[in-house]
């Protein structure tokens, strides 16, 4: 019997942007900050649970982007919670190397033209930096699981896996349709940008073999394992050297 669950924080409407609260008995896990600005709509989720943010622990950033670690510096500011994040994406929470993005299709190519995932957000450092495959023990924190490295959508991508065979992976994966969310959101689909396929590949592959069963994401879901190992398998398909060709970092003028 789990001795704690999980609570989505819709940051934008129809899933397209989520952040979630792994809430125990003695207080809660922030898994994202969302956009600049979405504070608000995380103090309405922990109001709706009978928590502020003094009850929370630990801020787990999964990646840099923006619409993940937006609102991460002021979320800390309030709370006194640690923000937990991995050195892959050290320089880019601090400002000071602005991100890169392979776009995964139409959409993103188009998105990337205009200036939203360019946008700056208040700059900080991670309290706690993975470094390499290390990993945290949620235990001190009243939850069963680990935060580990998973690499592929960021090099410094991390994800949650708990011992109830679920996982929280940030946008290890998406579901649904554009930015993700909105419809379909039982179907696994690439996010809009990822850096390496097969290295997600690899990684859900593992998840999978660990014996996770339900996967929580940023955009959509969340999905279950039968549907996330078609899509691993996909992703296997794709010539990588191909998609690297198609990143790029440069800010619209």
């Amino acid at each position: 019997m789990n001795v704690f669950k999980i609570v989505r924080i819709p940051i934008l409407p129809l899933q397209m942007v989520n952040a979630h609260l792994i809430i125990g008995p003695g207080g809660c896990i922030l898994v994202d900050a969302g956009i600049p600005g979405a504070e608000t709509k995380i103090e309405r989720t922990l109001a709706q649970e009978g928590l502020t943010f003094k009850d929370i622990k630990l801020i787990v950033i999964t990646h840099a982007h923006i619409d993940h670690a937006g609102s991460a510096a002021i979320v800390r500011e309030r709370s006194g919670a640690p923000i937990v994040a991995h050195e892959g994406d050290e320089k880019h929470f601090s400002q000071e190397v602005p991100m890169t993005f392979c776009p995964t299709g139409w959409f993103a190519r188009l998105y990337i033209k205009t200036p939203v995932m360019f946008r700056p957000y208040r700059a900080f450092a991670p309290d706690i930096l993975l470094r390499g495959q290390e990993t945290i023990d949620l235990g001190r924190y009243g939850i069963p699981g680990l935060i580990k490295s998973t690499p592929g959508h960021t090099a410094g991508s991390i994800s949650i896996e708990l011992d109830s065979r679920e996982a929280l992976v940030g946008d290890l994966i998406a579901s649904g349709i554009l930015l993700g969310g909105i419809a379909r959101t039982g179907r696994a689909r690439r996010p809009p940008f990822e850096d390496d396929p097969h290295a997600v590949a690899r990684e859900l592959n593992r998840l999978l073999a660990s014996g996770v069963e339900t996967f929580y994401i940023g955009h959509g879901g969340p999905l279950k394992a039968a549907e996330v190992e078609r899509h691993a398998s996909s992703l296997l398909l794709l010539p990588p050297a191909l998609e690297h060709k198609r990143c790029g970092g440069d800010q619209p003028q």
